[in-house]
């Protein structure tokens, strides 16, 4: 956690500095929003910039969004001063602290933006076996490809393997390679020099140089357009790096690892990728499965997000019904764990009495989410029939309903009256074929699923 505080905070300054480091933060001063943005180009980064109310929030804020740093800001003053806070709020700052400086009041932020997006939740088998892999590569320097669908959670992976590794107590840093325009992307990636190109009003310390000694993160890299792409490729290669403008490479010390959300393989045969830079970079595939073929962590998930919104609003904690339970596992999903989130923090918004029903499981247009025009049971189904008909030839009926009443089976974590509802039979039916199934040597998931798996990690 990289803390810039920027201005005096009347005085308050050592008060605050001590209270951040006990929380585990690194602490650099600048005294003016212009010292401020030397630090932040000079390469030491910031994770977060607490600054003085009394300083023009506004201009710097402009002066971020101008040369593409990406952090927030806290805005720190007197309690009483009650406009000059709102001020701040609409200047841009994202929240702020009354001096002078609560030691629980700055820890709660700090932890805020030290745990942002770098939860890892699972019990499902399918991500237990990505994690597993991810554990093992951890430690080494190795590039890693990190692939799934958007919303899978590839980031939060990443961050992952990073506060595992040997650089865990260097900087993490990030790049959104779809995010920033061509034309400037060089730039964030390996800095610049002063007068480079129109713009370039001092010198700018790049994402390599800033990453120095820690891992670089090139998020959706398949974005790249495919010329820069060979400068990249050269600086994975011989760790060194040219600034736009400079005079010579610039040695750098990082471990690389990357996301995309396609199939990197067709882009090196529609030759909008290189495959010699994927070569480079997958040296381990983590390779994360959508939500929809992990079941078990839908439950898993939500429960964990209806915690974490819950605490966020101040409303009460409530549990998820059965029925709110039964239609969170019978969605696809499409979104994925980012669409999960969203749809139960609305959903500890909605909710009413002392449970969250399925009343509050609502789309982003109020619609509920078990009476969309496509049943979620219906697609769950569907789903589960395409995972078991791929190689329908040659196998009796006999055969493939078997398989269809077991995946469903094993989708419900076990819980037969769902996977009854999902199949369109009764219980009476289900329960007659899993005795015959089980006197014939076959096993069948327990009523339950098991014991659950949940792993937390906070980097």
């Amino acid at each position: 956690m990289r803390l810039l505080i920027v201005g005096t905070l009347k005085g308050q300054l050592t008060t605050a500095t001590k209270i951040a480091i006990d929380n585990g933060a690194s602490v650099t001063h600048a005294a003016d929003n212009e010292q401020a943005m030397r630090v932040l180009r000079g390469g030491k980064g910031a994770d977060l910039l607490l600054v003085d109310v009394a300083l023009d929030i506004r201009d710097l804020v402009m002066r971020l969004e101008a040369e593409h740093i990406h952090v927030p800001i806290v805005a720190c003053g007197i309690a009483s001063d009650a406009r000059a806070a709102v001020a701040a709020i609409h200047a841009g700052a994202k929240e702020y602290i009354p001096l002078p400086p609560d030691p629980e009041l700055i820890a709660a932020v700090l932890a805020a933006v030290a745990n942002d997006s770098r939860e890892l939740v699972y019990r499902d088998d399918a991500m237990a076996k990505v994690v597993k892999l991810a554990q093992q590569i951890a430690a080494s320097e190795a590039s890693v490809m990190i692939t799934g669908e958007s919303g899978t959670g590839k980031e939060v992976l990443a961050r992952y393997v990073h506060s595992r590794s040997n650089r865990a107590k260097k900087p993490f840093i990030s790049i959104n390679c779809a995010a920033i325009p061509e034309h400037l992307l060089e730039s964030e990636l390996f800095g610049h020099e002063k007068g480079a190109f129109t713009g370039a009003v001092a010198r700018r310390i790049g994402k390599f140089e800033e990453a120095s000694g820690g891992t670089l993160l090139l998020d959706e890299i398949s974005e790249m357009d495919v010329r820069l792409q060979s400068k990249l490729l050269r600086a994975i290669q011989e760790r060194v790096i040219d600034r736009v403008g400079g005079k010579g490479p610039v040695p750098v010390d990082i471990r690389i690892l990357a996301t995309s959300n396609r199939n990197l393989s067709e882009a090196v045969r529609e030759g909008t990728f290189r495959e010699d830079l994927l070569f480079r970079l997958n040296v381990v595939n983590l390779k994360i499965p959508p939500l929809r073929e992990r079941p078990a962590d839908i439950l898993e998930l939500a429960q964990h997000f209806a915690k974490k919104y819950a605490d966020a609003n101040g409303v009460p904690l409530r549990p998820l019904s059965a029925e709110a339970r039964r239609v969170l596992t019978t969605n696809r999903w499409p979104g994925n764990v980012r669409e999960l989130e969203n749809t139960i923090h609305r959903s500890v918004l909605m909710a009413q009495g002392d449970e969250i029903g399925p009343e509050a499981i609502i789309t982003p247009d109020g619609d509920r989410l078990d009476q969309t025009k496509t049943p979620a049971a219906v697609a769950h189904a569907t789903f589960a029939a395409e995972q078991v008909t791929r190689a329908l030839v040659g196998r009796t009926v006999a055969d493939v309903e078997r398989d269809l009443i077991l995946e469903t089976l094993k989708h419900c974590l076990g819980n037969r009256t769902h996977a009854a509802n999902i199949l369109g039979i009764s219980i009476r039916t289900l329960r007659n074929k899993l005795n015959e199934y089980a006197d014939g040597g076959l096993p069948i998931p327990p009523a339950g699923g098991g014991e659950p798996r949940a792993f937390v990690q906070t980097a």
